[in-house]
């Protein structure tokens, strides 16, 4: 943190988390461009430090199975120059039309955009239920099981007024990531969709058939289900430009086909001597 600060980086917070050696460090509010350099520097610093102590820093989303996924919880609001966009003090949630569209836009487009937030195989190692790692689209105020969450805003300082999207990974290309986020919450302010009931349920504890009747749908549960929703996206093609779109995917189908035919120590395993 002496190092961030001192490359002009400002940390509000840092905290041991859940997994083995994991850590959480949050980096002060910023621009969306700023922040995404700021990410870069950030994860050369903390590798460095590493380094120097004769260890290693990690951003793999999964490095450990059976412990806590790394995630990057992004914390995302709106100005319209000094007035934050998404709050609303007469609404019961603290939230504009504006945010409730935005966070709409997330959900509706969740999917489309899961490849470029979560970007890698690994990523949905991650992403599956049990250790607080989003999996179904849904939004709620004190629910770590949503996708989308409503932090409290500080007292007094409506400027605090976000929303945390939780999806993302730290291994993740932060500039096409909060492209993707932000395309898809201003699609859902320009035409207007319509924000559903909050989650108040713990999602992970409702069967399929419960979810199903609230409307709750799930993220990719692969790289290779990711890619295929993100092909047929127009919403992303056009945030990351043909370019950009085209070769990701290229690139993107070419590590799921080498993994496909990589042949994974847990098959060893498993089944080397039963076979």
């Amino acid at each position: 943190m002496l190092r961030l600060e001192a490359m002009g980086i400002p940390v509000e917070y840092s905290f041991h988390e859940n997994g083995p050696s994991q850590h959480e460090i949050d980096l002060r509010y910023t621009d969306a461009l700023t922040m995404a350099d700021n990410v870069m520097t950030f994860r050369l610093i903390a590798k460095e430090v590493a380094n120097d102590h004769g260890v290693y820093a990690t951003f793999m989303p999964k490095p450990i199975a059976g412990a806590f996924g790394s995630g990057m919880h992004s914390h995302l609001s709106l100005f319209e120059g000094d007035v934050n966009a998404f709050h609303d003090p007469g609404d019961e949630y603290g939230l504009s039309k504006v945010a409730k569209h935005f966070i709409a836009g997330l959900l509706v487009h969740a999917s489309e955009i899961c490849a470029v937030t979560n970007q890698w195989v690994n990523s949905y190692k991650r992403l599956i239920p049990g250790y607080e790692a989003p999996v179904y689209k849904c939004w709620a105020r004190n629910n770590r099981s949503a996708l989308v969450r409503v932090p409290l805003p500080k007292r007094g300082k409506m400027e605090s007024t976000r929303i945390e999207f939780r999806a993302p990974d730290p291994a993740c290309n932060p500039y096409l990531a909060f492209s993707v986020m932000l395309a898809a919450g201003l699609k859902g302010i320009e035409e207007g969709y319509e924000l559903p009931p909050e989650a108040t349920d713990n999602i992970y504890e409702l069967t399929d058939e419960e979810r199903l009747a609230e409307g709750i749908t799930s993220l990719p549960g692969s790289l290779r289900d990711a890619l295929d929703a993100m092909e047929r996206s127009e919403l992303v093609a056009e945030a990351l430009g043909e370019h950009v779109f085209e070769n990701f995917l290229e690139n993107k189908r070419k590590e799921w086909a080498d993994y496909k035919a990589y042949v994974t120590p847990f098959e060893i395993d498993r089944y080397l001597g039963s076979l």
